[in-house]
């Protein structure tokens, strides 16, 4: 009886360090196949954007009052390195569609 649990209980801790050495190797092949999500010119547009922001400087479109939010100047980065045709993913589907609504 004994026997049987220690077999088991092997098995159990094999088949787990199985499961983890796949899933990273797999992660890691996927991460370096399709390279960075954002390139370097589109994160030079968000630094100038965030420091702007902190100095008081940062304006929003239409309105032109000042920028507070974080995430507000992030965004107006990110959407300045697309307009200037830096590598950028696409905006969020929430973002496409209140955009939209606006104009």
């Amino acid at each position: 009886m004994a026997a049987r649990k220690s077999r088991r209980s092997r098995r159990r801790s094999s088949s787990r360090s199985r499961r983890s050495s796949r899933t990273s190797r797999t992660s890691r092949s996927r991460s370096r196949s399709q390279g960075r999500k954002y390139g370097t010119k589109a994160g030079k547009k968000v630094k100038r954007a965030m420091h702007e922001m902190k100095r008081g400087t940062l304006k929003s479109g239409r309105s032109g009052k000042k920028v507070t939010s974080r995430k507000q100047a992030i965004a107006i980065g990110l959407s300045e390195a697309r307009r200037s045709g830096a590598k950028v993913p696409r905006a969020s589907s929430g973002s496409r569609r209140s955009s939209r609504r606006k104009k």
